[in-house]
């Protein structure tokens, strides 16, 4: 029996719609309301540098970004192909979307280091 790699990607989907759901409303409240209307003050540029500092934080956050761009490459893939009727372009709107994904989980990373 021929292993696919379509189960992985739907890991890879999941993990970012899970990531996604736990962690960008939380950024959105803080930095889209709650920073903006005066509630919290704004972080110094020093203190966000010492919170990247530890280098669990950085892989942690790299992972989140990467589960995120791999949700989204899924989505993308998936509704080209359904709505759009792109169907017979599998393998190449996938080689994009994922290909996109890695590329910004690489971007990610290379910023942070």
């Amino acid at each position: 029996m021929r292993r696919r790699a379509e189960a992985y990607l739907w890991l890879l989907f999941s993990g970012g719609g899970v990531a996604a759901a736990l962690l960008l409303p939380v950024l959105v409240l803080l930095f889209g309301v709650l920073m903006p209307l005066g509630v919290l003050d704004w972080p110094s540029a020093a203190r966000l540098s010492a919170l990247l500092d530890p280098v669990l934080v950085r892989v942690v956050l790299v992972a989140v970004l990467t589960l995120c761009l791999f949700h989204a490459a899924h989505r993308i893939r998936h509704t080209s192909e359904e709505l759009l009727g792109l169907a017979r372009f599998d393998i190449p709107i996938a080689l994009l979307c994922y290909g996109g994904a890695l590329g910004g989980g690489l971007t990610a990373a290379l910023l942070l280091w």
